[in-house]
């Protein structure tokens, strides 16, 4: 059993503390200011719709109104999707858009098509200004394929969205135009993954 720490060290450790306490203390006094964030998850690790998921429970919490658009995934049998549309239906609109990964669908055509179908989808739900945050799940995956217009998407995020609606846009390989549009991006990496041992996706880890 470890002896206390002597009474100088607690001293110095108090003192420490209540210089970075001052110091926080300045630094969030000015920071007043309230918008509505376009937000990017992307990156090769896993979490960015894990993320993304998080912070729609996060505005249920809190009571306010969201929403969610599946690009790429669409009927997919997912833990986010059952909960939300079973117990948070009042307060979150799940729409489904997408068909599949393009290597299973393997019809660009139809792959553009859901794309813009959810886009289309994803601009009302973004229009509306009851709505505080709308989840664009995957959308970075139809914009690396220009499914969707990265400059298109831009503008309407930049000249359309309601000044208090956060947008969170997820997926892997995020445009530059994006990027740079974006209050907050955070990019997922790598550093183990057990797919490389031959562990497939399992429920409550990637879906």
């Amino acid at each position: 059993m470890s002896a206390d720490p002597p009474e100088d060290e607690n001293a110095r450790h108090a003192q420490k503390m209540a210089k970075v306490k001052a110091a926080r203390d300045r630094m969030m006094a000015g920071k007043q200011g309230e918008k509505g964030l376009i937000i990017v998850h992307t990156g090769k690790g896993k979490g960015k719709s894990s993320s993304g998921f998080g912070m729609i429970l996060r505005c249920i919490a809190h009571g306010m109104p969201c929403a969610v658009v599946q690009f790429i995934k669409g009927a997919w049998d997912t833990g986010e999707r059952r909960l939300l549309t079973t117990h948070f239906a009042d307060l979150c609109q799940f729409h489904a858009m997408g068909e599949g990964f393009t290597w299973e669908t393997q019809d660009k055509a139809r792959d553009i098509a859901a794309a813009r179908a959810g886009w289309e989808k994803a601009k009302a739900l973004i229009r509306d200004p009851a709505i505080r945050m709308v989840l664009l799940d995957e959308i970075n995956i139809a914009l690396r394929y220009d499914y969707l217009d990265v400059a298109e998407v831009v503008a309407f995020l930049q000249g359309e969205k309601p000044p208090m609606t956060h947008v969170v846009l997820t997926g892997r390989n995020a445009k530059p135009e994006l990027i740079e549009a974006a209050d907050l991006v955070t990019e997922m990496e790598v550093v183990k993954h057990p797919f490389r041992d031959g562990i497939k996706a399992q429920p409550g880890v990637e879906f």
